[in-house]
Parts: structure tokens; sequence; C-alpha cells
């Protein structure tokens, strides 16, 4: 199941330059979509998410050109993280970033989460 990031959850992220501790360890592997609804690369890996759910890891993700924060949360993923791409990924083990990135195929992106 994916979980989405609520405006609460953004705002602190927003306000302290990182998700809260309890979603980067919400279990051993933990990845967050930052993306826009409009994307055909998030449309295609929005599957990827769904199958390693199935399979332990934490996966939220968020569409924030359909939240009314939007531009308070683009314009903190572009200066903050630094990416201004879509679909924007962000990894962490045992709570620890690892890595970021776009799209990548679905043997990449498992690969990405140690599940191959």
């Amino acid at each position: 199941m994916l979980i989405k990031l609520t405006e609460a959850e953004c705002r602190a992220a927003i306000r302290d330059g990182d998700f809260s501790e309890a979603i980067r360890k919400a279990a051993p592997v933990t990845v967050l979509a930052l993306t826009q609804s409009w994307c055909p690369q998030w449309t295609r890996m929005r599957p990827f998410l769904e199958e390693a759910s199935a399979e332990g890891v934490a996966c939220y993700y968020l569409e924030y050109d359909r939240e009314s924060f939007f531009d308070d949360f683009r314009d903190f993923k572009e200066s903050a993280f630094r990416n201004d791409q879509v679909p924007y990924f962000r990894y962490y083990r045992d709570g620890t970033f690892y890595k970021e990135g776009n799209y990548i195929d679905r043997r990449g992106f498992r690969k990405t989460l140690g599940l191959d």
C-alpha cells in the first residue's frame, strides 16, 4: 500500500529540511516519491512502488500539484533537495538517506531498494 504524505508531514519537512524520523524509519527501507500527477514517468513507476510495498518497503508519495501548499512544497523540494525534475525519489535505509534519483526502470528501482 502506498501512503500519501499529509500536509502536516510535508510542512514539517519544509521546516526541518527533511522528512521526520518516523517516516524515514517506517521500515528498514523507505522510499519517498515526490512528483506531480501529470508526469507520465510517475504513472509508469507507481506500480513499482506498489510492488515494493507488498515486499515490506515503506512507500510514501506526494503528488504536490494537487495540494493547496503546491508552491511552498515545490520551492522546498527544488531548493533543499536541488532537484526540479519529476518524479523525484528519496531512499532511506534504517532511517538514513542513501540515494536520490528520478525515473528508473523496474529493474533499477528494485536494485536500488535491495530487492533484487
